[in-house]
């Protein structure tokens, strides 16, 4: 068949494959600066990486063939890459509720945006920080408001001992620190 007449195929044409989907019916709960960093993102796609992006397309499709032109191919790719982003981004900060974990500061009960220390029954120590789905990243002991975890100890207390349910079944949990952000002054 000739080439003319074939789609191109996108490999993960999905434009949720960065982050994970919002539970039904559930808020976008998210930090004042993990909306800011979201923004932040949109804003530099929409004013620089596209139009950097978007004139290396042009310079390349005025070289003339573009079957094998690397630079108006991959450029092409980049474009649908950073549009779909775009997207993304724009829907997610739409439906985005900001809220502000420093007015909770001094209190021992656990709501969005705490740090929580907490001693599995084995004696280990773990610290997590419950934030939106949009910016927990694990790797810095950052946790999304519906994991499992986040669930079992929002609304609970310092010295609550939960049951934290996992893949090899219960654990329980004590409560031993909750810590809030100081309020960011604008």
């Amino acid at each position: 068949m000739n080439k003319a007449f074939t789609r191109e195929t996108d490999d993960g044409d999905d434009e949720d494959q960065a982050l994970p989907p919002l539970p039904g019916g559930a808020k976008n709960y998210i930090s004042p600066l993990g909306y800011a960093r979201l923004r932040a993102e949109l804003l530099d796609l929409i004013d620089t990486e596209r139009p950097k992006v978007v004139e290396i397309v042009h310079w390349a499709a005025s070289n003339g063939d573009r079957s094998e032109n690397g630079d108006y191919i991959y450029g092409k790719k980049r474009l649908r890459e950073i549009d779909r982003r775009i997207r993304f981004l724009t829907k997610r900060l739409e439906i985005a509720e900001v809220t502000d974990p420093s007015v909770h500061q001094g209190g021992d009960q656990v709501f969005f945006g705490a740090t929580v220390t907490y001693e599995e029954d084995s004696g280990v120590q773990r610290t997590v920080t419950i934030l939106g789905i949009d910016e927990a990243n694990s790797a810095l002991g950052q946790v999304s408001w519906v994991s499992p975890i986040a669930r079992t100890l929002l609304k609970s207390r310092v010295g609550d001992v939960l049951a934290l349910h996992t893949p090899a079944g219960a654990v329980e949990i004590e409560v031993l620190q909750v810590t809030y952000p100081a309020a960011v002054s604008g």
